[in-house]
């Protein structure tokens, strides 16, 4: 794999690099936090105001004005939001002030997100640097966080260049996501059309990301989403072609050694399915995983001692195409967006088995794509 540094680095302008700590929260209390897809009748952002004990859920506000404010991502002090504009051509970030006691997202400011069909948004773990993957343009960008928490321009662009079996969707690069490791130092970028899980080593006091060596996933995987496990010494990643979740092994140089793949539709299932988000259990028992075309939520049993997984069940996501999804902070409730059935259905997590089951509250909301929880202070 071969990158290109289109853009020089600059230096940061929020001074030296410190982690910010959230403000506590009310027991149970949260603002939901929804990214959309604007191509039907959604208006923007969606928050509501959620109670992780009961699943009871009241609309709170709305961002308008944008354009597919698909992903999502909270500052470390949840007091800014960060989003992409998912545009095929020209595609932007936009960075938002939160108020908590409103639960309303003030605009403070939009800026390219250095290539097309930004999918994926992330904050470091300082606050001060802001990076997206764009998956149209096969590149990610750094963005730096301005004074005020808006974004500005960005200040380094990397490009991939590669492909992968899948002619249809392996043509070029497409970067997919960026995971940024607890040491705030690792930054993984699974690329679907290349196969490969790229590695880059950030520099919090500069924001320069520079390049290690890539992990190559199986020929046609597509990888997508990935996650760490509390533990800090194994990491999973869902492809998205192939229809498996990969364990690894976490080394601390930033080496990812293949454990174990599964698959997440049943032997016997026939149909079209694509893979598309994961997520670890808080308590680090269980692996989550969405299908789209199965639409359904693959559940695994994690070995504590060698990360290996074990197949649980898999269950309805209660509509079609479960693009994203979320455990709350407690792991007592699972959320799950549905982008063409236009709702987001709300499960219990039985925490011993990690098997879920649909409480019979849903949220409509029209082409949900992403989701997270800002605690109320």
């Amino acid at each position: 794999m071969q990158t290109l540094t289109v853009i020089s680095i600059g230096l940061g302008l929020l001074g030296s690099a410190q982690l910010i700590s959230p403000p506590r929260s009310k027991k149970d209390e949260y603002h939901l936090l929804i990214g959309t897809y604007t191509q039907k009748s959604s208006e923007g952002i969606y928050v509501y105001s959620f109670n992780t004990k009961t699943g009871d859920f009241s609309s709170e506000s709305i961002a308008k004005g944008l354009k597919n404010p698909s992903y999502l991502a909270v500052s470390p002090d949840e007091k800014k939001v960060y989003s992409v504009g998912e545009m095929e051509n020209g595609g932007a970030v936009y960075a938002f002030a939160f108020d908590n006691k409103t639960g309303t997202l003030d605009k403070l400011s939009s800026e390219s997100s250095g290539g097309a069909g930004p999918c994926y948004v992330a904050v470091d773990r300082t606050g001060k640097w802001v990076i997206v993957g764009n998956y149209g343009g096969g590149s990610l960008s750094v963005l730096p966080v301005l004074e005020n928490g808006g974004v500005g321009a960005p200040q380094q662009t990397i490009q991939h260049e590669g492909k992968g079996p899948n002619e249809k969707r392996q043509e070029k690069a497409h970067v997919h996501s960026i995971n940024i490791a607890p040491n705030n130092r690792d930054v993984f970028v699974p690329d679907l059309g290349m196969d490969e899980i790229t590695y880059y080593q950030l520099d919090e006091k500069t924001g320069k990301l520079t390049e290690g060596k890539p992990t190559k996933t199986t020929p046609g995987a597509g990888p997508r989403h990935f996650t760490f496990h509390p533990s800090g010494k194994f990491v999973y990643a869902i492809n998205e072609l192939n229809q498996t979740v990969t364990a690894y092994a976490y080394s601390k140089d930033g080496t990812l050694t293949p454990l174990q793949s599964l698959s997440t539709v049943p032997t016997d299932f026939k149909g079209q399915n694509i893979c598309a988000d994961l997520h670890v259990s808080p308590d680090g028992k269980f692996l989550y995983g969405s299908n789209r075309g199965h639409d359904s939520i693959a559940i695994y049993a994690i070995d504590a001692k060698t990360g290996t997984l074990k197949l649980v069940d898999i269950t309805s996501s209660g509509g079609k195409h479960p693009r994203n999804f979320m455990i709350d902070p407690s792991g007592e409730l699972v959320l799950v967006a549905n982008r063409d059935t236009d709702n987001v259905v709300v499960f219990k997590r039985d925490a011993k088995s990690g098997k879920i089951t649909p409480t019979g509250k849903e949220i409509s909301v029209s082409m949900p794509v992403c989701l997270k929880m800002i605690p109320k202070g």
